[in-house]
């Protein structure tokens, strides 16, 4: 049976620029069936919430300017679900819009906050351990976050330290917060065992994330509970946009859970629930079938002597064919065409940093 006051925040307001040249400004990568699954990245988050959550208790939080296309992918969401940012503040005022509206129509509500963009392979696991955060945050002042068993010592993301904990209860006590380490510090980290990646995915009940905004980012607490009286009106769009123009652009790690973890107010959930956070092409060929040579093909493409890349084709009328690579990013859309060494894939976003200097029509 469904719980009225649990509720999922999906944040999707990013442009994906490490997905260049098939994640642009109009279109970015979470509204892109990016595995040729069948499914947008942001449909797959909903109905992977909405099998548990009511839906409608299922928000979504994104750039003015994607609105058709929240609505087109998502029809079951009405307006008033639909948070749209005049411009990206980072997440900590992304939180504190959507906390601070449902506050005005339930202030008992319990929320999830989760990227629009991320994999779940093993959703029955990841459906327990939410569960297990909501109802511990529905008890406890207390703010909750997912993190991954670490597989290996990747540099790529943040790491949460916690405390061992005898009361077995499935969660511990946030000891610390690393921003994306060295590749020497990432390995003492897994081999230490009380470390695991950090996965964006927090919870918390209203009470908690108020109390939170109010002791650590007080000024953005009294921004967004200064427009409580616009909420679900027509008058909440000039209020946002007035309230986004002097607000502080920051994330919710920085400007709240750090803090807090300080306090012992935060608490991870250690899990494996077949996670990725599909924020590279590499990752893409990690989580595709792939060849007897490793190559990764999504598209119109056929492949000779290549070992170990990934291809992604757009066009249906146009074949692209590959001999000889190895290691290699190939994608090709209707009006660009990268070729990238795997390896130094994060290039792409010095690219796409480029070309908003010099040719902007293609970001």
């Amino acid at each position: 049976m469904q719980n009225k006051n649990h509720y999922i925040i999906i944040m999707a307001g990013g442009i994906g620029s490490r997905f260049w040249p098939m994640s642009r400004t109009k279109l970015p990568k979470q509204f892109h069936d990016i595995l040729n699954r069948g499914k947008t990245l942001i449909q797959e988050t909903f109905d992977r919430f909405a099998s548990f959550i009511p839906a409608e208790n299922i928000y979504v939080v994104t750039n003015e300017r994607y609105f058709d296309l929240v609505k087109e992918q998502l029809p079951l969401l009405q307006d008033d679900q639909i948070l749209l940012e005049p411009v990206g503040r980072n997440t900590a005022p992304c939180v504190a819009y959507a906390a601070y509206k449902i506050q005005t129509i339930n202030p008992n509500a319990v929320f999830v906050v989760a990227p629009s963009d991320h994999l779940i392979s093993k959703p029955e696991v990841f459906q327990e351990k939410i569960q297990l955060g909501l109802n511990a945050c529905e008890e406890n002042d207390i703010i909750m976050t997912l993190g991954i068993t670490p597989t290996r010592p990747d540099t790529g993301y943040g790491y949460i330290q916690f405390l061992e904990d005898e009361k077995d209860n499935g969660y511990y006590q946030v000891k610390t917060f690393t921003e994306k380490p060295t590749l020497e510090v990432a390995e003492s980290f897994v081999e230490s065992g009380d470390y695991v990646w950090n996965a964006g995915i927090f919870l918390f009940s209203t009470r908690t994330i108020v109390n939170a905004f109010e002791n650590y980012l007080p000024d953005m607490g009294e921004l967004f509970s200064g427009i409580n009286d616009d909420y679900y009106k027509k008058s909440e769009k000039d209020a946002i946009a007035e309230t986004y123009a002097v607000c502080k652009n920051i994330s919710i790690d920085y400007g709240i859970m750090e803090k807090a973890a300080i306090e012992g107010e935060v608490f991870v959930i250690p899990a494996d629930f077949g996670w990725s956070d599909l924020g590279t092409w590499g990752s893409v060929h990690s989580n595709m079938e792939k060849d007897y040579n490793e190559n990764a093909v999504n598209g119109k493409a056929v492949v000779y002597e290549s070992f170990n890349n990934v291809v992604k084709t757009t066009q249906k009328d146009k074949l692209v064919i590959l001999k000889g690579l190895e290691g290699f990013i190939v994608v090709d859309t209707e009006d660009a065409l990268l070729i990238c060494k795997k390896e130094e894939e994060q290039f792409i976003k010095e690219i796409v940093g480029d070309l908003k200097v010099n040719h902007d029509e293609f970001v």
